[in-house]
């Protein structure tokens, strides 16, 4: 079996993917095992990273406990790796022990044990100064990352869409079931980019390292949206007649500060801010990836919200 003939130019590496029993952690092994890779998914509950063990083949996938603020079982996770990726990240709980200096810890365990390349996944709007914890100790991390890894890759995803996503089917479950809803921070701009796209991505960037070692990239999708365009695409991909209510910025930041309501304070200050590429560092066309939007995927997802699945015949459904 050749690399260069059949597309498998992982072929054989074995790459350590921190993190890798969420959302994006599944796609990204899908993408590494279709290049041949052996993957190790890392992470403090395996167990919902098994539905990976039948994509590839036998042997090709192994499942670690690893609990990334214990430097020993980050060190266990990436020992005899060829390279690793990051994509650790949290809203709450010790976000520097996680993100911040973690970060840096954890880009000193991959160089000790001799990775030929590292991929952390941090967010857009990483920002060392910011007040947002979140945003701040993300930034902090990147800083972290480069002081123990010059070589590290450093992606800024904006947020992910998939079909599997808890971002856009979550709007689609609200839409499909309530007539009016809220809408917090209608103006708010994003970027929202296919989740295999960024796979894709990633899988590019471990392929070149002498390439895209050392540098920063803003993973984000083709088009901007603001959220009330989001709801309201969505809807009309359910066609769906429903009344959205934009909500002043001040009620908002209220709500979120509320304990127990859907949003945090944190979460709302980076909405409100904005998710959009800055235009500061090379995006994913520098890595070989055309995104695509979310309109060339949103009417097939949506039929199973409407309610009449494929015999919903027009937008003045319901």
């Amino acid at each position: 079996m050749t690399q260069a003939n059949d597309g498998m130019d992982l072929y054989g590496k074995v790459v350590t993917v921190l993190g890798g029993s969420g959302f994006f952690g599944e796609h990204v092994a899908q993408e590494l095992l279709g290049r041949g890779a052996r993957i190790r998914i890392a992470s403090r509950n395996p167990e919902k990273a098994y539905q990976i063990k039948p994509l590839g083949n036998l042997g090709q996938t192994q499942f670690v406990r690893c609990d990334v603020t214990r430097p020993e079982s980050v060190a266990a996770a990436v020992r005899g790796a060829d390279a690793v990726v990051n994509l650790v990240g949290a809203f709450t709980g010790n976000l520097d022990a996680i993100q911040g200096r973690g970060a840096g810890r954890i880009a000193e365990a991959v160089k000790e044990a001799g990775a030929t390349s590292f991929l952390h996944v941090s967010a857009n709007g990483a920002d060392a100064q910011s007040e947002v914890a979140y945003a701040r100790t993300k930034g902090e991390g990147e800083i972290a990352v480069r002081d123990a890894f010059p070589g590290a890759t450093i992606f800024r995803p904006s947020i992910l869409f998939g079909s599997d996503d808890s971002f856009v089917m979550m709007f689609a479950g609200l839409i499909s079931t309530f007539p009016i809803l809220p809408v917090f921070g209608p103006d708010a701009r994003l970027q929202p980019v296919f989740v295999d796209d960024a796979a894709e991505a990633i899988g590019n960037a471990l392929a070149r390292p002498a390439e895209h070692g050392g540098e920063t990239y803003e993973i984000c999708g083709p088009e901007v949206l603001t959220m009330l365009d989001l709801n309201e695409r969505i809807a009309k991909a359910q066609a769906r007649k429903r009344h959205f209510l934009p909500l002043p910025d001040a009620v908002s930041s209220a709500v979120a500060a509320v304990p127990g309501t859907p949003i945090t304070s944190d979460q709302w200050a980076l909405l409100e801010k904005g998710n959009v590429a800055t235009g500061d560092y090379p995006g994913m066309e520098a890595l070989g990836i055309a995104p695509r939007p979310l309109g060339l995927f949103l009417d097939r997802w949506m039929v199973r919200f409407r309610k009449h699945g494929r015999f919903t015949e027009s937008a003045d459904a319901r």
